[in-house]
């Protein structure tokens, strides 16, 4: 052997790394695969829908964008869109207002921390259409009891009809959702909670900073990516807002609680304008992708600063 050959790069070297190299394509490959069967081609079906005249029954005939156009002058869509984003900043704000807390609360170790965090979290379990059947009962002006309730309170009169103007059924419904959904938010926070090192939050008080402040500059700055996690989670599910208002208001009254999710169905169920109800999905999906990277920025920003 000559000294060149024994300098010179044996090709067995690389085969164990091309060998680690599709190990690791196989460990995914069926997340992969579920991602292109779920996701990658509906989304792609979708746009080709979106693309054409698609009646629920018939032939479909190619239109182009003409859909993607319609949207533009179409007021309907566009009131739709400013309902969704009012009832979003609204039940996002008053998730994290009540949530917060409950996740402060029982992080504390004490007596029966256990049943408050499992009487807590028991309205998640419940579906969303089983919980808003539910609060239409408990609403109902001959058998629900919240009216009897708020009459003897005197905050209402008695035999008012919450679901007959915007802003009482309004309320109802976030009250509903927000019973529905601070449990699972409080269990996010809880976990971020949980994960911050007590150490941070002794030597911060060692150092006279009271409770508020161990909550501005230590805990909040140390919940970031929790907190996002929670916030895109909250954000995504009231954007897709659907099954409260078709059956607790039927989008009344007067057809002010329409949301998009509720505007594409009723084009492509109720009008049978399948391509324009795809068109509109596409639209919605780039407004929630958008949001999230917006979000995700926000709570990075000051993130590496020293």
């Amino acid at each position: 052997m000559t000294l060149a050959d024994s300098l010179s790069p044996s090709p067995r070297r690389h085969r164990p790394k091309r060998r680690s190299q599709w190990k690791g394509v196989l460990y995914i490959a069926p997340a992969m695969a579920l991602v292109i069967v779920f996701f990658i081609l509906p989304v792609l079906f979708t746009f080709w829908m979106s693309l054409h005249k698609w009646p629920l029954i018939g032939a479909s005939s190619f239109i182009g964008l003409r859909n993607y156009v319609r949207m533009f002058s179409d007021t309907r869509f566009y009131s739709a869109l400013g309902f969704t984003a009012y009832y979003t900043v609204i039940i996002t704000i008053a998730i994290f207002a009540l949530a917060f807390p409950l996740a402060i609360f029982v992080e504390r170790q004490r007596r029966m921390v256990g049943v408050y965090r499992t009487a807590i979290f028991m309205p998640v379990v419940v579906g969303l259409a089983s919980a808003s059947l539910l609060w239409v009962w408990f609403g109902n002006v001959d058998s629900g009891f919240l009216n009897p309730l708020l009459a003897w309170l005197g905050l209402v009169d008695p035999k008012s009809n919450f679901f007959a103007s915007f802003d009482s059924a309004f309320v109802v419904i976030c009250v509903m959702v927000v019973w529905k959904v601070a449990g699972f938010t409080m269990i996010i926070l809880l976990t971020g909670l949980q994960a911050i090192p007590t150490e941070l939050g002794e030597a911060a008080r060692i150092d006279g900073a009271n409770r508020w402040k161990r909550f501005i500059y230590v805990t909040l700055p140390l919940m970031r990516k929790t907190m996002a996690l929670s916030l895109i989670l909250s954000v995504t599910g009231s954007i897709l807002a659907f099954d409260q208002f078709y059956i607790m208001t039927a989008g009344g009254p007067q057809n002010k609680m329409i949301t998009v999710v509720y505007y594409i169905f009723n084009q492509s169920f109720v009008s049978f304008n399948l391509g324009y109800g795809a068109a509109m999905s596409l639209v919605l999906l780039a407004i929630l992708v958008l949001i999230s990277i917006f979000q995700l920025w926000l709570l990075r920003v000051g993130e590496d600063r020293p």
